[in-house]
């Protein structure tokens, strides 16, 4: 009877230790999927204030640039959180010549590396040089689309500006020919 009694609480032993293995890994699952539904929480809540940004932009850029009473509206009013944030990412996950044609685009005239360097970190694109301004005269003056007009300082070549403005070939075409 002692013999039965040990085989049955070792059977038993084993049975909790089994238990409480299966236990873990189901708390180990539950707080990976924890983890993972925190991070499509934070996904989401940005690409909700993404997309109120861009609403807000085409309100915008529809609405006039006066007030009710004719009055001219603030310039110096404080930007929007999502405006914020909306710049701080704007360049992310571009490569540097790409985020050098839109702001070359936007600024229209020629920009300093230092100065392309500043408003793409500013924009999250990130450079790891120890010579960041260097780096970047180096990759636009190996991009066909940029033109170098002074000392590290580039503009978009006639042909890039054609092609943004709608007169030279689409940007499928330009990538064809590259390719």
């Amino acid at each position: 009877m002692a013999e039965e009694f040990k085989d049955i609480i070792a059977g038993l032993g084993q049975r909790i230790s089994l238990y409480k293995s299966k236990l873990n890994d189901f708390q180990k699952k539950r707080d990976r999927i924890e983890d993972e539904i925190r991070t499509v929480k934070r996904y989401l809540e940005l690409a909700e204030t993404l997309y109120r940004v861009e609403i807000e932009k085409v309100r915008a850029s529809t609405a006039p640039a006066f007030g009710e009473g004719g009055e001219e509206l603030e310039k110096g009013k404080k930007e929007s959180p999502d405006l914020i944030l909306l710049e701080k990412t704007r360049f992310a996950g571009l490569s540097i010549p790409q985020g050098a044609f839109l702001l070359l685009k936007e600024a229209g005239r020629a920009l300093h590396a230092k100065e392309i360097y500043s408003k793409l970190t500013d924009g999250g694109v990130r450079i790891r040089s120890k010579t960041p301004a260097t780096a970047i005269a180096v990759s636009l003056s190996r991009d066909k689309r940029y033109k170098k007009v002074a000392p590290n300082t580039f503009k978009l070549c006639e042909e890039s500006s054609d092609e943004i403005s709608g007169k030279g070939q689409t940007s499928e075409e330009h990538e064809r020919e590259r390719g």
